[in-house]
């Protein structure tokens, strides 16, 4: 009597074992196009500037498609079943920021003001930075659960980080804002890496107490009115954002952590009351210190006049910003279908032209469709964000998606509403795109962390062990 084995139960383990497609491949074929799209940018602008393709052309080409190499390199060894568009994205908008930064460098305007000539080399070194931090985070962040034991460690390092620029003789003080903290010849924006590390905090905080946040006490138009005790959380995280917003005057920062608690505390109980309570305090808040402090009251200013305000600086009598009006007329320059790659005039807007208005190069040299082409990336990204949310295992790893996906959606969006003056100027830096080390660097990290929680979650469950009796029920006669 003989016994052998079931060959259709071998073959359903192997296909057990192989699971669902890792995808990498197309994330490589999507990187291609993610680096020949910027370098033919490139070309375009060295040939509207000077008439010939720039010498620089194949070194930025090398070293763009490089990073990107070394990123799809990191995926595929340590998150071979992560989502296959983050990275593409992401190194597509980094590589246009990088030709737009590029394209300004040449203004001899900028040049004589000191806002531009050597950026680009600088953001290519962060860049490079970032992708490194990106590749450390799929190495070391074997599993995202591991951060929900450092939940309140998050809190104490966030508010560290937020606290920094408030320090005598290390914070600065740059349009305005003290939100930037000096180490050497570079400037840190320690909010920019807040940003990860709350929502961290947050996710782990709500984890544990979205059962007793979604109860309600009482209905009243429509809504479930949440209890008074569990109103805590909410009033702790609206009162450091104010005061950030009244100590260092960045309502960016303060709209983005106050909103970004908001999304994931709905996301959490479900809530609809959340959102309203949460417009209503924000509302309250952004009213109240206008009405006290003068920074915020200068950009509201210049937000409801800008041809006021810009012609008070042009006269020399007063105004506070003539750069949102500038930023204006670029977009309005550019039309439907844009100027082309360095045939626009954005230069004119000075100060902060590669970074907090780079935007309006865009919408000038590219028009509204290259514009709505941007903000479709982004959206994109967003997007991916939420399905990895979506399709994460475990409750934590769905609010910290969520919570980095609506950070960066609303980062997006108060800059893109400044600029387009939507809403007043924040002083935040579009990721990816501007000029920037925190900004580029802490958004890579961030997109490290979604690869992380997505290859956790698309990765297939381990096929079953084989089942030595099941296999000796077929038994071969003599």
């Amino acid at each position: 009597m003989s016994s052998t084995t079931n060959p259709s139960t071998q073959h359903t383990s192997t296909i057990g074992a192989i699971g669902a497609p890792s995808r990498r491949n197309t994330e490589l074929a999507l990187l291609v196009f993610a680096v020949v799209i910027p370098v033919f940018a490139y070309a375009n602008v060295g040939l509207a500037l000077d008439d010939e393709v720039p010498a620089g052309l194949l070194s930025y080409g090398l070293g763009l498609g490089l990073l990107a190499g070394v990123g799809h390199l990191a995926v595929r060894k340590f998150a071979p079943y992560a989502d296959p568009l983050m990275l593409p994205l992401a190194t597509l908008l980094n590589g246009l920021g990088l030709v737009a930064i590029w394209r300004l460098d040449q203004s001899e305007l900028l040049q004589k003001i000191g806002q531009a000539g050597t950026a680009a080399p600088r953001q290519l070194m962060y860049t490079a930075m970032g992708i490194a931090l990106f590749v450390g985070v799929l190495i070391f962040l074997k599993d995202h659960r591991v951060l929900q034991r450092y939940t309140y460690i998050s809190m104490l390092g966030a508010l560290f980080l937020l606290l920094l620029p408030l320090v005598p003789g290390l914070g600065r003080n740059i349009y305005g804002a003290k939100i930037w903290i000096q180490v050497g010849s570079f400037s840190i924006q320690p909010g920019e890496f807040a940003k990860i590390v709350l929502a961290v905090f947050f996710a782990g905080y709500l984890m544990v107490k979205r059962d007793a946040l979604a109860l309600a006490s009482r209905r009243f138009m429509g809504l479930y009115l949440p209890r008074g005790r569990d109103l805590g959380p909410i009033l702790v995280v609206w009162m450091v954002s104010i005061l950030i917003l009244v100590f260092e005057t960045d309502l960016g920062t303060s709209l983005l952590f106050f909103g970004m608690f908001v999304i994931m505390l709905y996301v959490a109980t479900e809530r609809t009351s959340w959102i309203v309570f949460g417009l209503l305090m924000s509302a309250v808040g952004a009213v109240g210190v206008a009405s006290f402090e003068p920074h915020i009251q200068q950009r509201v200013d210049a937000w409801l006049d800008p041809m006021k305000e810009y012609t008070l600086s042009r006269a020399g009598v007063g105004g506070h910003s003539e750069q949102a009006m500038q930023a204006l007329w670029a977009f309005g320059s550019g039309g439907t279908l844009g100027t082309g790659w360095g045939q626009g005039h954005s230069e004119l807007i000075r100060f902060a032209a590669n970074s907090d208005f780079i935007l309006a190069t865009f919408g000038e040299e590219l028009g509204l469709a290259g514009l709505m082409a941007l903000l479709l990336l982004y959206a994109l990204i967003v997007e991916r964000g939420v399905r990895t949310a979506l399709a994460a295992r475990d409750p934590f790893g769905k609010l910290l998606a969520i919570g980095l996906s609506g950070a960066f959606a609303l980062q997006v969006f108060v800059v893109a509403g400044g600029v387009m003056g939507l809403i007043p100027l924040t002083g935040m830096t579009m990721p990816f795109l501007a000029y920037g080390g925190s900004s580029v660097i802490a958004n890579w990290a961030l997109i490290g962390i979604l690869l992380r929680i997505s290859d956790t979650a698309r990765r297939p469950a381990p096929a079953p062990a084989a089942n030595p009796d099941a296999e000796m029920t077929q038994v071969v006669r003599p």
